[in-house]
């Protein structure tokens, strides 16, 4: 069988359930990592802010040497380092320190999750297709149906088995994705976007004169911290503030919060030429803030769920349709322009949850204060959008 660009693509599409995976397992052991090792919340915070640290590290150095790049080699490597990660988080804990080995599976996985994040959207966008925006959208969805798939597999799993003696071997099932792979990215075509080569390409230095640029930064940190704030803290708001058994509250929480968010990318993606983008953005940021507040003052826990997968459905659109804009707006912007993207919207992965992590341990470990400062950062997108509407007209 003759390997076309439909298979990078689909290699792409098991790329972002790799990058699912690499961020979204661990969260559903945190509270059985704080039984089992002592925990605290902050530390809890630490391993997020380490993962997604590792993975803004990765941004840096692209965004200076991407054109340097092996690109397959890379993103074979990536895969790799995500196998690697996931076996770490059963067996670093048995042969060093329980928290460093942990930290240390979490930065593998950074890793990994920050080279998939570096490499995957620029080589989906460099493959020889129609409606771009439309394409980054759908691939962007595969990253929600990964992490709903974690939830409802893992689920499943803890169902049928003890999860205190059990967990151990969760990680290694999932490995099987991303040991895929690094199978098919050996073997498929691999494209470069214009701004990868030749006179015209715009390099990191180049970008960061052009004021509009700033725009997508600030946007691209917003929509970080405002998806990962509730993917990262659902299971364990539905588990100590709602009460909710963990099963119902993985179900209803970060598993609806995926589902809507891979519809909303889904459905953009099936549909984006004939929906206006940044109005639908600017309805996202609203659905966003006004959902963090649902969560948080809720009377009553179907309500409180109900605002995770609010959530969802609204923060989806952010940022397949920000990376879109930027690749209009800047066409030679090439891997370098994407790596700055991700970096960016790394730092919100980062500063969301752990910022929101550390307001709950200072009141108590209370995540409903957690979620109502997280509202702020879909009201800044808001008027970043505004304001980009603005300087385009």
């Amino acid at each position: 069988m003759k390997l076309t660009y439909r298979s990078t693509m689909l290699a792409c599409y098991n790329g972002y359930i790799t990058q699912a995976i690499s961020i979204n397992l661990a969260p559903l052991l945190y509270l059985t990592f704080q039984k089992e090792f002592g925990l605290s919340v902050g530390e809890l915070s630490a391993l997020i802010a380490f993962n997604f640290f590792t993975q803004l590290s990765i941004d840096v150095i692209a965004s200076r040497f991407a054109h340097r790049m092996n690109l397959r080699f890379f993103t074979v490597l990536a895969h790799v380092l995500v196998v690697v990660g996931l076996a770490g988080l059963s067996v670093f804990p048995l042969i060093l320190p329980p928290y460093v080995g942990l930290l240390l599976a979490v930065g593998l996985l950074g890793l990994g999750g920050g080279f998939t994040e570096v490499l995957i959207s620029p080589l989906l966008e460099a493959c020889p297709t129609e409606g771009k925006s439309g394409n980054m959208s759908l691939l962007h969805s595969f990253y929600c149906w990964g992490q709903a798939a974690i939830v409802l597999f893992s689920g499943v799993y803890f169902y049928f088995f003890d999860i205190e003696i059990s967990w151990r071997y969760l990680p290694f099932l999932w490995a099987i994705v991303p040991l895929a792979g690094a199978v098919a990215f050996m073997l498929v075509p691999i494209y470069k976007l214009p701004g990868d080569s030749g006179e015209k390409s715009l390099g990191a230095d180049a970008l960061f004169r052009k004021p509009l640029f700033f725009l997508f930064l600030l946007m691209m940190l917003c929509a970080g911290a405002g998806e990962m704030t509730m993917s990262q803290w659902s299971s364990a708001f539905a588990e100590s503030a709602l009460h909710v058994p963990k099963a119902v509250g993985d179900l209803l929480g970060p598993c609806m919060f995926a589902l809507m968010m891979g519809f909303s990318r889904a459905f953009y993606g099936k549909f984006s030429d004939r929906l206006n983008l940044h109005r639908l953005m600017l309805i996202g940021c609203v659905g966003c803030a006004a959902s963090y507040l649902f969560a948080a003052f809720a009377p009553h826990p179907a309500v409180a769920l109900f605002g995770c997968a609010l959530c969802g459905l609204s923060v989806g659109i952010f940022w397949p349709g920000i990376l879109s804009r930027a690749a209009s707006a800047f066409p030679f912007g090439g891997i370098s322009m994407f790596a700055i993207l991700a970096m960016a919207g790394d730092l919100g992965c980062l500063a969301g949850p752990s910022i929101a992590g550390g307001i709950a341990d200072l009141l108590g470990g209370d995540l409903k204060w957690a979620f109502c400062f997280a509202a702020v950062f879909p009201v800044a997108c808001f008027a970043a959008l505004l304001l980009y509407n603005g300087k385009r007209n």
